[in-house]
């Protein structure tokens, strides 16, 4: 009677424990160390712990007693005794190790062992339930279900556990890709408002410039004419004022069609080395070269693109005209290109020594009708990045007293 009282009292007990275990995600290692203690509690066992076994490797993850210092080496001792519960599947118990060395030996002080294994919902065996007691004894099989089940719950847990860690990283992974297709159809969308932005100011500029030409033109011609006539000194300095600020209306007029409208490319194969070459007489001969010098760097290995001839030769002619505007008498200008095979890409690099551009004025230089110049239109900047980005390409401005400015004009390289 005592015996079938004290079965009943294990049950009840093994029910209220198995009650009191609550899992919850994140609280993994306590959950664990709560079945150590009542598989130890019940079974009237000395330690237990609950071990990790995946490729080849074992990891205690709870214990019921504190291992500290200790704990790897009681790990180390019963690695033997872990990988026959894996190996097999199956519950293995030692009464005596010290008597029966087949599986090895229990930790220091220990003499009975049992272990059970830690089976998944799909079969898998990922680990055990290793309990010790310190003398030698005797498993029923009715303790070595309460651990069975006692290992069934610690399995779901850290199944559950490694799953949701995955989820949580597939959804980490899922997030960065929604964010980055949404940065690139937000870019997307923008470059289709600026493209159709861009186009109703072609045309209303297009309209606009036309009204203004016809008699913009009758104007100028009748300012030349003024220009045959014997006119006193006064006169002729008026009329050649007029005459000067009459032909930057015309620049800027041109200019303001030449940024509005879209940039229709003629694409073709261009070696850069040789496009610098055959610009190199125009870039010395430009009214802003005198007593100014270039120099030339020419990349080491071909370096080419698929491009406009006559936009880069635009793009590369401002640049550099901008760049002996900035220098003073006797300096240099420094045109030097460089080709990255790894990332595919040719960099031109127009530098000078001229003073530097301060740092809030960087962003706004290539913005429409910005200039530091008192007779700039604003849109020759403006206008090269167009150009630039058209061909896939990037144009940037670096400035400080140390380095000089820098401008760089980077376009995606074709196979040579």
């Amino acid at each position: 009677m005592s015996c079938k009282s004290g079965e009943w009292q294990r049950e009840r007990r093994t029910l209220e424990v198995l009650s009191s275990l609550s899992y919850r995600t994140g609280e993994l290692k306590r959950y664990l160390r709560e079945i150590t203690l009542g598989v130890s509690e019940l079974l009237e066992l000395d330690c237990s712990v609950v071990t990790l076994c995946q490729n080849g490797f074992e990891k205690v993850l709870a214990s019921s007693i504190d291992m500290g210092d200790e704990g790897e080496e009681i790990y180390s001792l019963h690695g033997l005794l872990t990988g026959t519960v894996v190996e097999t599947k199956q519950s293995l118990v030692v009464e005596d190790t010290k008597t029966y060395t087949d599986y090895g030996k229990a930790p220091e002080g220990y003499r009975a062992y049992l272990g059970v294994p830690l089976r998944t919902s799909q079969g898998e065996v990922i680990g055990t339930i290793c309990s010790f007691h310190k003398t030698p004894r005797q498993f029923t099989a009715e303790e070595v279900g309460i651990a069975e089940l006692f290992a069934e719950r610690a399995a779901t847990a850290i199944d559950n556990y490694y799953l949701y860690q995955q989820q949580l990283q597939f959804n980490q992974i899922l997030e960065a890709e929604v964010a980055r297709r949404t940065e690139e159809l937000q870019v997307a969308q923008a470059q289709l408002v600026e493209q159709e932005r861009l186009a109703a100011i072609g045309e209303f500029a297009a309209s606009i410039i036309h009204e203004i030409r016809n008699p913009f033109t009758t104007m100028k011609m009748g300012l030349n004419f003024f220009q045959r006539l014997d006119l006193s000194a006064p006169a002729k300095e008026r009329l050649s004022l007029a005459l000067d600020e009459a032909n930057r209306l015309e620049r800027l007029l041109k200019e303001i069609l030449l940024y509005a409208k879209p940039q229709t490319l003629q694409l073709e194969d261009i070696e850069i080395n040789e496009l610098i070459n055959e610009i190199q007489a125009s870039l010395r001969d430009m009214p802003e070269a005198v007593r100014r010098e270039i120099e030339f760097f020419p990349a080491t290995t071909a370096a080419k693109v698929l491009g406009d001839k006559d936009k880069l030769k635009q793009v590369l002619i401002n640049l550099v005209r901008n760049a002996y505007e900035a220098i003073a008498e006797g300096d240099t200008v420094k045109l030097q290109i460089c080709s990255n095979t790894n990332i595919n890409q040719v960099c031109i690099n127009i530098h000078n020594d001229g003073e530097p551009i301060a740092l809030e004025v960087l962003p706004k230089l290539v913005q429409p009708f910005y200039s530091t110049k008192s007779s700039g239109t604003g849109l020759g900047l403006a206008i090269s990045k167009r150009i630039v980005e058209a061909h896939g390409g990037e144009l940037s401005i670096k400035s400080n007293a140390l380095e000089g400015t820098t401008v760089s004009v980077q376009l995606p390289m074709i196979a040579a």
